[in-house]
């Protein structure tokens, strides 16, 4: 591999970052709103499976149900 110096390495980041197509504040914003959604949807789920497995369990044991 070759060898870049300091300051080849800083203009070669510049560039780089130069061609990255950034979110809008919009975009963000419902991509932020988005994964709110998801993870209050992924909570209820593994709430109620857990639930249902722990009636399950106990049903099973014969600790009552």
């Amino acid at each position: 591999m070759a060898k870049v110096s300091p300051a080849q390495f800083v203009r070669q980041v510049r560039q780089e970052v130069s061609r990255v197509t950034w979110a809008s504040r919009k975009e963000t914003a419902v991509a932020t709103l988005m994964v709110f959604i998801m993870v209050l949807l992924a909570s209820v789920f593994f709430f109620v499976v857990d639930q249902v497995l722990a009636w399950g369990v106990q049903l099973v044991l014969g600790l009552g149900g």
